[in-house]
Parts: structure tokens; sequence; C-alpha cells
């Protein structure tokens, strides 16, 4: 379809969904800090002598309340803030994106400073809390953001190379590692890497996301120009095209089908009989016109009007059409069979020509419509059936154009707008 993803519904139905990933990215962002939270005050006031052992003088019970709850209430703040917004249909500002992820992924900092007081420097650096940062990078790429990603990365290796060079003494040439700048910088180097990383997964994820959301757009637009009675394969091929069904005139093969008596049977049941007797039987009709590259383009009450060459081009169109009628007559046959007590009859007429088409309707709902003499000679046709006793009646234009042998000629017809006879076919 003609560029989906640049239109305006789509860039807000994509950004709604943004929002909501961000805000499920905060949701989950609080419960991790709730049970980091929990898991550090339990350890700090449950467990005196293994705190004791770890920490020197022992850690504060306190410290791991006034360390994270800040952040964890700051989160909590975040999110009922951005569900306000989104309530009120409004974007999260981009700078208060990069300005979050600066005080999220501070965190770590936050707690290796306040546990640089109680533990050696060279300690804290390889304890648990540096390990946070690559939490915080992971769940950047749920912003869907490629430069938020690596924001996140850049923060969490600048904080943490200028936490090593202010709790840490270093020797540039010395013996042990952990004591040279080179080795913390190298940790620093993979966090920036990892936020790279995190970015392009970010970037793909987002890009896959239009995709599939554009897809699914051009398709719920195909889905409403030709209503949902149109084939899987036709809806591939029509997307495929990528382009609107032009308004033209162009050959086309249409069929009328009508069930008789129909009426008169839906007085003796319930509404809900009614209803589900018909889907089931135009359930099965529509399978057979699917498999003859058709379209349903229209139901009319016990009938429908199916379009074989349109909106693609089929040169065989007369003969899918033909092939589907004699398929959906077969199908009658087998119901009645099936079903002696809701037996159908039905009535088919099909014509050929060429035929105006377009999509046509109101700014709030359009579908795809044939329209002109060929489909006016059909629906007559559809109607012969009745006065003659058949079930399938085709125009000269259909015999020619489908080569059929051993068609009764009924001769030329009157028919209602129509000067001249019509010579009319039948073949059922």
């Amino acid at each position: 379809m003609t560029d989906v993803a640049a239109s305006a519904p789509f860039n807000d139905a994509l950004r709604r969904e943004i929002m909501r990933i961000e805000q499920v990215r905060m949701a989950s962002l609080a419960v991790l800090l709730a049970i980091l939270l929990v898991t550090t005050l339990s350890a700090a006031n449950l467990f005196p002598d293994f705190n004791r052992r770890l920490f020197e003088g022992g850690l504060p019970g306190w410290l791991p309340l006034v360390g994270t709850g800040p952040f964890l209430l700051y989160e909590l703040a975040a999110l009922c803030l951005l569900r306000w917004r989104a309530r009120q249909d409004k974007d999260f500002p981009r700078y208060g994106r990069f300005a979050n992820a600066l005080i999220e992924t501070s965190l770590p900092g936050v707690i290796i400073l306040g546990l640089s007081r109680y533990m050696d420097a060279h300690l804290v650096f390889s304890f648990w809390p540096p390990l946070l940062y690559f939490l915080f990078i992971l769940l950047s790429t749920l912003r869907l953001d490629f430069w938020l990603s690596i924001w996140t990365g850049f923060v969490a290796a600048a904080q943490h190379m200028v936490l090593v060079v202010w709790l840490v003494p270093l020797i540039p040439w010395g013996e042990l590692p952990d004591e040279t700048l080179m080795f913390h910088f190298s940790r620093s180097i993979v966090l920036f890497v990892c936020g790279v990383a995190a970015g392009v997964v970010a970037l793909s994820l987002r890009r896959q996301f239009e995709k599939s959301f554009a897809t699914g757009v051009a398709r719920d637009r195909v889905t409403n120009l030709f209503g949902q009675h149109v084939s899987p394969a036709v809806v591939d091929r029509l997307l495929a095209a990528n382009t609107d069904p032009p308004s033209e005139t162009r050959p086309v093969c249409v069929m009328f089908l009508d069930i008789r008596g129909f009426t008169a049977q839906s007085r003796l049941r319930p509404a809900a009989e009614t209803v589900a007797l018909l889907n089931d039987f135009f359930g099965e009709l529509v399978a057979v016109v699917d498999r003859h590259n058709g379209i349903v383009n229209k139901f009319l009450g016990d009938g429908f009007l199916a379009l074989f060459g349109a909106p693609l081009a089929d040169p065989a169109a007369a003969s899918n059409a033909l092939a589907s009628a004699r398929g959906m007559l077969e199908v009658v046959e087998a119901w009645n069979r099936a079903r002696p007590r809701q037996a159908m009859r039905i009535g088919i007429g099909i014509h050929i020509g060429e035929a105006v088409t377009g999509t046509v309707g109101s700014s709030l709902r359009k579908e795809y419509t044939v329209i002109g003499d060929t489909v006016n000679l059909a629906a007559r046709l559809e109607q012969l059936t009745k006065e003659t006793c058949s079930q399938l009646l085709v125009s000269d234009a259909v015999r020619d154009a489908a080569q059929i042998e051993g068609a009764t000629d009924l001769g030329p017809m009157a028919i209602r707008g129509y000067d001249e006879g019509v010579r009319v076919w039948r073949l059922a």
C-alpha cells in the first residue's frame, strides 16, 4: 500500500505502542528494584554474622533502604507520570527519556559509592553492584531507540571509570591487574560495547516492529476495502502489489448467487438458527470462490456478488468463474445429502465484460466495487434462473471466453433494461 509507514495514523499507533512498552519496562524495573531492596535489607538485618565478616564493622541495616529506596520511589513516580501522559495521549519527551536513562543507570554507582565506605574498593568492583550496569543496558533495548541504548552504555562506562579513578588507588604499571588503569578501563569499554550491541538490537526490534505493524495496517486496509471475505492468497497478492487498486475500466467476470426460497424459510426458524445456517452454507461456498481466484465482493442478504479478474487481472477469469459455479453446485448437492431437512437451492448468473472498478464511499468508510452494464446483466441472469427453472445461466460472452461445450442455448431472451434480447446459455 502507498507508504503506509509514513502515514499519521501509523505513526500515532507506533508512538502509543512504544509508550506501552516503556511502561512495561519501567514496571519490570520497579519490580526488580523492589526485589533487590527486600533481598539486601534481609541480608543486612537477618544475617549479622555474615554481614560483619563481609563488611568492615558491618553494613548498617538501613543503608539498602537509603541507597535503593529513592530509586524505587523515582521509578514508581516516573511510571505514574508516564501512564498519566499516555492517558492524555501525550508522548514522553525525548530529552526526558535521556534524563530518565541517566538517573536509572546511576543506581549501581550510588551502591558502589555507599559500599566503598564498608568494603575495600577493589572488592567493591569485584562484587555484584557493577553487574547491575548490564541489567540497565539490557532493559534499554525495550525502549526501541538506538541512541538511548548507546547513551545507557556510555553512562554506565563513564560512571564506572570515574568511580574507579575516585575510589581505587591505581598504579599505572602495577604488578596486580586490579590495580592498573587498563584493567578497569577495559571493563568500561565492555560496558560501552554492550550499550552499542543493545542499540543495534533495539534498532532491529524497532524495524521489525514497524514492518509488522505496517503490514498489519496494510492488511487491515485491504480487508476494509474488500471485506473479510477475501482469500489470504488474494490479500497477499494485493499487499505484494504495494498500491491501491486504481479506478479504471477493466474486463471483469461477475457472478451473482442467490439462495432460492431462503426468506420464506427464515420465517420458520429462530433468528440465531437462521444466521448460523446461512454462515455455515456461505462458508462452504466462499471457500470454493477462494480456490478459483475469485473474491466475494458483497453479501446481499441470502446471496452474494463475486468477482473474477478484479482487482487483480486474471486471463482465465471466465473459466475460473465457471469452475467455481460448478464447484458450488457440487457443494450444494453434498450439503443436501448431508442435511436433507436444511436442503438448499441456488441460482447463479455469470457475465463477463468491461466494468468500472474502484473504491467508493465516504472518508470514514470505503469499499472496492464494480459498476456498469456487466454487473447489471449478471444480476439479471441470476434472476432469470427462477423463470427458467435453472441453477446456472451464463451469457454468450462467458460461453465464448470459457470455451464451454454442451451448454443449452435458451436463445435471445428479453431482459429488463435491454432493448434487444440477450442470448443466454443454461449449464445446470
